[in-house]
């Protein structure tokens, strides 16, 4: 009998033990009270790692904060490869994935996204005084081109390569941050990356890097979630649209970029 009693009472404390940490009827994220949010922090200005080396800051970590603050959260960052973030989101290692994430067809088909937040393009990055004649991606024939793999600069010169034939040599690293490293270390010719990301690069007075191409096909950002996430998704909705209303988007885009990049976003709506 007490054998049988210890073994109910092991599993009522598993039980509690799992009801604690796992989501409830009614709540909208996986654990109770936090909101957990997948990002490859290593794409400066949106989201990369302050000079102490542990600390999240960017855009999407400031936006993300407001959000989780607006749900009555707590916003609780997971550092993730760019490679695993969308499977992450789909097994539940976090609830949303806040990491300049394209809104494109295909990620649509698969998962849940937010109404866009912030407007991006693409941009062509060269060292100054680059011996580099080329002013555009179709110029690129023979050049060592670097982009972060898997993201929507690789989609693009993988299209060119489709549609257009361009032979190039292409650098494809897991970080951003990577590209414009080796491009300082003459390894490659070009960088094709978000705009939002060369506008960071080049602003220092002492960059070595300039913009000499902007694509004029406008892109969003969106946060994504697992498909079929629509209580969270018309959470985050909810918030996105308080904080475009009381300036609090404006704010961030001010404080990060120096001027309003979500306006354009809003108007998408």
């Amino acid at each position: 009998m007490k054998k049988v009693i210890t073994i109910i009472t092991v599993l009522v404390v598993i039980a509690v033990l799992i009801t604690g940490c796992t989501k409830s009827s009614g709540e909208i994220t996986i654990n109770k009270g936090v909101l957990m949010i997948g990002m490859d922090i290593g794409y400066p200005p949106m989201e990369y790692f302050d000079n102490d080396g542990a600390t999240p800051i960017g855009f999407d970590v400031e936006m993300g904060k407001e959000i989780a603050k607006r749900l009555d959260l707590k916003a609780e960052f997971v550092n993730t490869d760019w490679g695993g973030i969308f499977a992450a989101v789909d097994t539940g290692r976090y609830d949303a994935i806040m990491s300049s994430v394209t809104i494109t067809p295909a990620r649509q088909d698969a998962h849940n996204f937010s109404k866009p937040y912030i407007a991006n393009t693409l941009a062509m990055v060269l060292l100054k005084n680059s011996a580099v004649k080329a002013r555009t991606p179709m110029e690129l024939e023979g050049l060592n081109v670097a982009f972060q793999a898997d993201t929507t600069a690789d989609f693009y010169m993988e299209t060119l390569v489709a549609e257009q034939g361009l032979k190039y040599t292409p650098r494809r690293y897991d970080q951003v941050m990577r590209c414009f490293e080796e491009m300082k270390l003459n390894r490659v010719e070009v960088i094709v990356t978000d705009l939002l990301v060369a506008y960071d690069y080049i602003a220092p007075a002492d960059s070595p890097f300039e913009i000499v191409w902007k694509s004029d096909e406008p892109e969003v950002f969106g946060v994504c979630m697992k498909k079929g996430n629509d209580k969270l998704t018309e959470a985050i909705d909810k918030a996105l649209e308080e904080m475009f209303d009381d300036g609090t988007m404006q704010k961030i885009s001010n404080q990060i970029f120096g001027m309003d990049l979500v306006t354009q976003a809003r108007e998408q709506w």
